[in-house]
């Protein structure tokens, strides 16, 4: 039973894969047994993640990637069938968000969140299904914002992370009866990212305390390890699925 939990002789792409979370969900895939590759817009922070993922002995491809050009998603996927023959996981991970009123949030701002947080998602997902074979796994990153709220003004990002809920079922219609294709969604609550750093001072204390019944941020590995899940053939039967990974914060 354990083994249908590897991902052994796999190739999962990552994107956002410098920092916080893509960081972690790169290397816990390797540490299941796949080959990474990962794309982000900061090489200088790639290198690093890069180094993470070899430690593991794994091989890992980084290539600088901004998700909101589709033409760099194909060259992120063609960069993994070049050099590590194919892909078969897709962790949508790049992400943006902002904290801005709505009545001063400017046209600009919505755009930016909507282009990297749902556009991003849907270029890489398009690129990506155009290679992968039967089996493979696509899991995109949502949040708990797509379906509730949290007392900070982010309409851009709850709606573009609410639209990531919608991209995964149609997706997953589309593609799992005709490709073989699995498509997932996993809805993080909190978890220390550069987007919880950046919270006000005593808000993140707050919803620990009267919104998460665990009462706790989560452990970066405890999302991992829900992605490992959707992206192995231990999730085999699972496809159009959304899994909350918050401590319980939907509940409250």
């Amino acid at each position: 039973m354990l083994d249908r939990f590897r991902l052994d002789g796999k190739v999962a792409i990552v994107t956002g894969a410098s920092s916080g979370l893509g960081v972690a969900f790169a290397r816990g895939l390797a540490e299941a047994g796949a080959d990474i590759v990962i794309g982000a817009r900061r090489a200088d922070l790639l290198a690093g993640t890069r180094r993470l993922v070899e430690e593991t002995g794994r091989r890992c491809v980084a290539v600088v990637t901004d998700v909101t050009r589709p033409e760099d998603c194909q060259a992120l996927v063609q960069a993994a069938v070049a050099e590590l023959g194919g892909v078969g996981v897709l962790v949508n991970n790049a992400g943006v968000g902002t904290a801005v009123p709505a009545l001063r949030e400017t046209p600009e701002q919505f755009r930016q969140v909507v282009d990297v947080n749902l556009h991003g998602s849907y270029w890489m997902a398009q690129a990506c299904a155009g290679v992968m074979p039967p089996g493979s796994s696509i899991v995109n990153i949502g949040s708990i914002l797509g379906e509730t709220t949290a007392g900070l003004p982010q309409a851009a990002y709850s709606a573009s992370k609410a639209a990531i809920t919608g991209l995964t079922r149609d997706l997953a219609q589309q593609w799992t009866g005709r490709r073989g294709i699995r498509v997932n969604c996993l809805e993080p609550g909190f978890f220390t990212s550069e987007m919880t750093s950046a919270y006000r001072p005593g808000y993140l204390d707050h919803q620990l305390e009267h919104r998460v019944l665990m009462g706790r941020i989560g452990d970066p590995a405890e999302l991992v390890a829900a992605a490992v899940f959707l992206a192995s053939d231990a999730a085999s039967y699972i496809t159009g699925a959304v899994l909350p990974v918050d401590g319980g914060f939907l509940l409250t």
